[in-house]
């Protein structure tokens, strides 16, 4: 065990863990952050999906000691229930989620995104959320969101 300190959504902590323990059941039995959701727990499905350092990562497969420092961001660090942050407002507006599971890692990968490619094509979109899955099938209405939220966010520059 070894104190970890994590910088996650502004706010320090330190934890005495595991430096191997993956960063999701830190975020979720520790900091009580669960927007971040275990899928797979492969890195393949997307639902865990965080931001470290502007970079989308897989908090499933990523040991905390990795991140140790570095700023994290979850869905939780976006926006509220009654001033959501414009992705998830471009989410509600499309009604890009049905059961909603997926929903964080989808918002969580077009954040990095958009914020890395402020005018990305539709291309670069699809491309960016392959790693993402969806098994309702809302894909459709998800790229919309991304797309308005892209668009959204080229205007206010």
């Amino acid at each position: 065990m070894s104190v970890i300190t994590l910088r996650a959504n502004g706010r320090t902590y330190s934890i005495d863990v595991d430096p191997e323990t993956p960063l999701l059941y830190i975020l979720r039995n520790d900091l009580n952050l669960h927007a971040a959701k275990f899928g797979c727990g492969l890195g393949q499905c997307g639902a865990c999906t965080v931001v470290v350092e502007g970079e989308a990562i897989r908090s499933c497969i990523t040991a905390v000691g990795l991140v140790e420092g570095f700023d994290i961001t979850t869905l939780e660090g976006l926006g509220s229930l009654y001033r959501p942050h414009p992705i998830q407002q471009a989410f509600i507006d499309n009604h890009a989620a049905q059961c909603g599971y997926c929903t964080n890692g989808f918002i969580m990968q077009a954040k990095a995104l958009v914020d890395a490619h402020p005018y990305p094509t539709r291309a670069q979109i699809v491309e960016a959320l392959q790693g993402n899955l969806c098994r309702c099938g809302t894909h459709v209405r998800i790229l919309a969101a991304v797309q308005q939220y892209a668009e959204e966010q080229s205007k206010r520059e």
